[in-house]
């Protein structure tokens, strides 16, 4: 049985839009409790850096923090890289999806879904 960290200073968090965006497709989804919300990054995309951002299982290396309620994973290499960061989600005409506000990006490309550190 998997233990949630609960921590007065979660390394990111989710604006109240965003929130209800990833409630709502865990509960389309029909997501298991086994699986929580994947919070990372990987190398690629244009500028160096791409977020990661879906649900999935507990792996090793991960640690686990509730926001928001929602159960989330981050491998503990990753928090460095996105500590203080803001997720937010956009349903406006010009832009629909969710964006990352990432204090630690020295830069970022144009459609907002990678960076550089």
């Amino acid at each position: 049985m998997s233990t949630t960290v609960e921590t007065t200073f979660a390394p990111v968090s989710f604006t109240e839009s965003a929130t209800k965006e990833l409630l709502k497709l865990k509960s389309q989804q029909e997501i298991n409790e086994n699986f929580g919300l994947r919070v990372g990054v990987e190398g690629g995309g244009c500028a160096g850096m791409n977020y990661v951002l879906g649900f999935d299982q507990k792996k090793d290396g991960d640690q686990e923090f509730l926001i928001d309620g929602i159960k989330v994973f981050m491998h503990k290499a990753h928090q460095m890289y996105l500590l203080g960061m803001q997720i937010d989600w956009q349903d406006g005409l010009n832009a629909r999806g969710f964006t990352f506000s990432n204090p630690n990006a020295t830069s970022s490309c144009g459609c907002g879904s990678s960076f550089s550190v």
